[in-house]
């Protein structure tokens, strides 16, 4: 395949602009040619004589060709032996060093599901033999061929970046010439109060009480199946979310509303807790080193889940048998069912009810400031997407179209 055909059929590139890109990599080649390779240093070359457009344009054009090159012109002859158990001992050591650092096990499984992604892109290339450019070559892969969003390549360039950086301990540099994915902005799906009162009003029993907490107090969907009875303080209507997003600890809004079904529901856990005990049955699951530090912490009333699973779990960090919260797709499930039932057409799902959080407070007059304490977010940034699907600030303005 030569570079105008990559950029014709896997680039999709228009004919009127496949001239320009050859034009600039046929320049940059010349720039390389009298011994300086940086693509930064090319592009401030063109500054005094071009338009900005141009210069992106310019850019682009070298990081994709420079992709061309890594993926499509490789001739390079691997080495089989032993490139299985390579492998193994690099997942296992990935594993391994994600525990000793204490990340989630939703970031393990994502991180290690990286790798293997990675592994199959590469044909099985020995681990031992792998460069900076192998993985510039798959974070553009992912851009151009895959098309992901902009959060799927920073998730795979995050996990990669720490297999590099702690496994292979291999120092990558120059990712400014990797391709990175279109960011295309799209507004959070919010739910009206009345159509959260109808979603509401289909649900029942721990479905019907997770809701209610996530949308009383902006928690994601992990964070409220995380909840455990300490986390929660009903005198002063708040609760601790412990190891959130980021690892961060936050204290949000309990409402006052729901106490009365919180209070039965602890009931329920109270009985199920004590029924564990009577039979001697494994306590719920804890990260090893607290369970070192604090022996038999993990059959304490105020360790134990909110909303426990029925049945035990086989741990895959000890490999016994505890009790877990329930599973993500319980909740889901059942959100989406009463989500069809009251016949909202929206895109929404469970995670919507913390957007609608968001939204309604904002829409109420509370300030950013106290809104992105609420829901845990590092940079205010994040937060002020919200003022877009907010209507309090339109409330003022008048349609022209209602003068007609």
């Amino acid at each position: 395949m030569t570079f105008e055909e990559y950029l014709r059929d896997k680039l999709k590139l228009g004919s009127k602009y496949i001239p320009y890109y050859l034009h600039w990599v046929s320049s940059y080649q010349e720039f390389s040619s009298r011994g300086e390779l940086s693509l930064s240093g090319f592009q401030k070359s063109l500054i005094p004589r071009y338009e900005d457009w141009q210069i992106d344009q310019a850019v682009d054009a070298v990081k994709q060709y420079n992709y061309y090159c890594r993926r499509y012109k490789t001739t390079e002859v691997l080495n089989k032996t032993n490139i299985a158990s390579g492998w193994d001992l690099a997942f296992t050591e990935m594993r391994d060093l994600l525990r000793l650092k204490g990340r989630s096990f939703q970031t393990e499984k994502s991180y290690l599901n990286w790798i293997h992604r990675f592994r199959t892109f590469l044909r099985e290339k020995p681990p031992g033999n792998l460069t900076s450019d192998d993985l510039k070559t798959y974070l553009s892969w992912l851009a151009v061929e895959r098309a992901v969003s902009p959060s799927t390549q920073n998730q795979a360039f995050n996990a990669l970046l720490f297999f590099y950086r702690y496994i292979l301990e291999i120092e990558v540099k120059d990712l400014e010439q990797t391709i990175r994915s279109k960011q295309h902005r799209r507004l959070p799906v919010v739910l009206s109060k009345d159509e959260i009162r109808s979603i509401l009003s289909h649900l029942s029993d721990d479905a019907l009480l997770f809701c209610r907490i996530l949308y009383g107090g902006g928690l994601r969907l992990s964070e409220g199946l995380n909840l455990r009875i300490k986390d929660l303080d009903m005198d002063k209507g708040c609760v601790t979310v412990h190891n959130g997003k980021g690892g961060k600890d936050r204290v949000t809004l309990l409402p006052s509303a729901i106490i009365p079904d919180l209070s039965t529901k602890l009931e329920a856990d109270k009985r199920l807790f004590n029924e564990d005990r009577r039979g001697n049955l494994p306590g719920v699951a804890v990260s090893e080193s607290l369970l070192r530090k604090y022996p038999g912490i993990d059959k304490q009333w105020n360790w134990f889940w909110l909303f426990p699973s029925a049945a035990l779990t086989v741990s895959p960090y000890s490999g016994k048998s505890v009790r877990f919260h329930l599973h993500p797709s319980t909740m889901q499930r059942q959100f989406k069912t009463a989500l069809r039932v009251a016949g909202i057409s929206k895109r929404a799902s469970i995670h919507t009810l913390r957007h609608s959080f968001a939204t309604h407070l904002l829409e109420s007059g509370y300030d950013i400031r106290t809104i992105q304490e609420l829901l845990g977010h590092s940079s205010v940034q994040t937060t002020m997407i919200y003022t877009h699907v907010a209507t309090v600030s339109r409330l003022g303005v008048i349609s022209p179209a209602e003068s007609i």
